[in-house]
């Protein structure tokens, strides 16, 4: 029988809150893209949950695609909650998202009415849940009126199926239109999560002021841009990373001599603070006052502890802040 640390709500200063809403989310969260999928180890997924929550990480991420195959991360999060985390449900954010295809025919992706409830429906079912805490549309669909994709959403919440809603992957000028859609609905945005990290910063000009001013939460996810900006490949590509096993996110050709130059030159400021390139990363985008929480992904438990004691220092001096766009600039 499982049983959480009673340590694991000792660090206040571990949750940040969510815009202006009233939940507080914690600074790392942990995302099940990956690595929970039906052809993944179960005894790994379940070890690296558990583990995620004796440590305070109360939020769990998935979306109705998320595997491989489709929706079977979903299936490995229900049978954790089944067994295990189904006690303590009520201390959890867990959160899912429909945009993209999950079955054949023209009603299975995208942004209509009929898509978004039909998959959140299907997610309920797969994790054994009456309602998710987060329900978000996973991407914009350019053939389908907003108003209908923001009003699948605010019937998801009207109806209790979702608590709050969400947007991911908007740009800044659809992100605003759908906040106040969702707002004249009586359903205000809670939170928008986009891709984020040092090697990739396209929401700094617009899109982080936006969330700022609508009072939205920002959760970034690749905030260690799947893998790059991490220790594991100053010595090669090993054959259990992303570039090793899973060439439909990251290549080894992706990995070239110049990014190596970059994120050496990361890796040593890292040292200087008493971090691992992982842990300043981190830090990094928690330093933006829009970001809420950063989204990682995890294959061992020892890559989970280690993204979790960036919070131990998340402070920059503006020295090494002006250093890090130096390093960045080449």
């Amino acid at each position: 029988m499982y049983t959480p640390l009673a340590s694991r709500y000792d660090d206040p200063h571990f949750y940040r809150r969510c815009g202006r809403s009233g939940i507080r989310l914690p600074l790392i969260s942990l995302g099940l893209w990956h690595n929970f999928g039906g052809n993944d180890s179960y005894a790994n997924a379940r070890a690296i949950a558990l583990r995620a929550f004796d440590l305070g990480v109360t939020h769990f991420d998935l979306a109705n695609n998320y595997g491989p195959p489709d929706g079977s991360a979903e299936l490995t999060f229900g049978r954790i909650l089944r067994e295990d985390l189904g006690p303590w449900r009520d201390e959890l954010i867990i959160s899912t998202k429909a945009g993209y295809y999950m079955w054949p025919g023209p009603y299975g992706e995208w942004g209509s009415r009929k898509y978004i409830l039909a998959s959140l429906d299907q997610s309920l079912k797969r994790m054994g849940l009456p309602y998710v805490d987060i329900f978000y549309h996973h991407r914009p669909d350019p053939d389908t009126p907003l108003e209908e994709s923001m009003g699948a959403l605010a019937h998801a919440v009207r109806s209790g199926k979702a608590l709050y809603a969400g947007l991911s992957n908007y740009p800044a000028a659809e992100t605003l239109r759908a906040a106040r859609m969702l707002r004249e609905m009586g359903t205000p945005c809670l939170i928008h999560q986009p891709r984020y990290s040092m090697l990739d910063r396209w929401v700094e000009p617009e899109l982080l002021p936006a969330l700022a001013a609508e009072g939205i939460g920002g959760i970034v996810f690749s905030p260690l841009a799947k893998g790059l900006l991490t220790d594991r490949y100053f010595q090669g590509v090993p054959a259990d990373s992303r570039a090793g096993h899973d060439p439909r996110f990251l290549r080894p050709e992706h990995i070239t001599e110049a990014l190596l130059a970059t994120t050496g030159r990361l890796h040593e400021l890292a040292r200087q603070r008493g971090q691992s390139l992982a842990q300043m990363a981190l830090a990094w985008v928690l330093r933006q006052p829009a970001v809420t929480s950063a989204l990682i992904g995890a294959s061992k438990v020892s890559q989970l502890e280690d993204c979790v004691g960036a919070t131990r220092n998340l402070a920059f001096s503006a020295t090494e802040l002006s250093h890090i766009e130096a390093i960045l600039a080449g």
